[in-house]
């Protein structure tokens, strides 16, 4: 037995008139009659199931058990299972016996039953997706209009102060970090804060080409090496900026006060734990301490 409204096990001939012939005049009806003992019968049951679901309710999926509906299975003259049948207005309009693939079952159903309009996305979700893309402007737009409605949405809040983060638009990310309320969301703020951190680091160092030709010519320049790790997280280069912060860490752990373990740690905290990146890193930083 489903859980979802539109899909239903058949219990007597009256449940059948009721639940798959009146209910075929207002939504059509795909009955599928199975028994126990009938392998193909129990393959085929859930991708039954599966287009169903995806109909969204514009299709019901009502079930048969040939074992216990002989009243049934003598009426519409089934011979062999699994046989699947679909009405439509009160009548058996089309239909097919034994296991089929999807592309047929779905081909079988184009006309009689309409495709459900494809879900909106969630604003949220589609403002992430614009950002992951480099879309900083159009992501902001749509996070404007969603927190104008609901200006507590602290998932949105968020995002939006990456985007203005982005922008260098610092004082007012902060500003809008700031406005979250709860602590559910303290690792995603976390992250916020420390992209805000070596974006405003960054603006007070020494250009990358200078950093990088002081490294070249001075190999234990920790102050360059570290300056240039932080120019690189400012501009997302976050692999190259793990990588000299934990050769940094395993050949002077001390300097800065231990500034290459904290940076490392803030880095994890940007990026969040599932990231490729955080993980090898992890991994190295946990082997250079012990």
């Amino acid at each position: 037995m489903s859980d979802l409204p539109y899909i239903y096990d058949i219990s007597g001939a009256a449940d059948f008139d009721q639940r798959v012939v009146e209910a075929s005049f207002s939504t059509p009806v795909l009955v599928d009659f199975w028994a126990d003992w009938c392998a193909p019968c129990k393959a085929l049951m859930p991708l039954l199931a599966q287009i169903t679901e995806s109909f969204r309710g514009k299709l019901l999926l009502a079930k048969v058990n040939c074992d216990v509906e002989q009243d049934v299975v003598m009426r519409f003259g089934i011979r062999s299972l699994p046989t699947v049948v679909l009405f439509k207005d009160g009548q058996p309009v089309d239909g097919f016996a034994g296991a089929q693939p999807e592309s047929a079952i779905r081909e079988m159903l184009k006309p009689h039953v309409s495709e459900p309009a494809p879900e909106a996305e969630d604003p949220l979700t589609s403002a992430q997706s614009l950002f992951d893309e480099g879309r900083t402007s159009d992501a902001e737009a749509l996070l404007k209009t969603l927190l104008a409605d609901d200006n507590e949405n602290a998932a949105a809040l968020i995002l939006y102060a990456r985007c203005l983060a982005e922008r260098g638009e610092l004082n007012d990310a902060k500003a809008v970090l700031d406005a979250v309320k709860g602590d559910e969301h303290k690792h995603a703020i976390a992250a916020v804060r420390a992209q805000l951190t070596f974006l405003q680091q960054a603006g007070e160092l020494p250009d990358v080409a200078t950093l990088k030709s002081r490294v070249a010519q001075n190999a234990d320049d920790d102050e360059a090496h570290y300056q240039l790790a932080i120019q690189q997280l400012s501009r997302q280069q976050y692999e190259a900026a793990l990588d000299g912060l934990l050769s940094l860490f395993t050949r002077n752990r001390a300097y800065g006060d231990g500034l290459p373990h904290k940076t490392l740690l803030q880095v994890f905290d940007l990026l969040g734990s599932d990231h490729t990146l955080v993980t090898q890193y992890r991994r190295k930083l946990y082997q250079a301490l012990y």
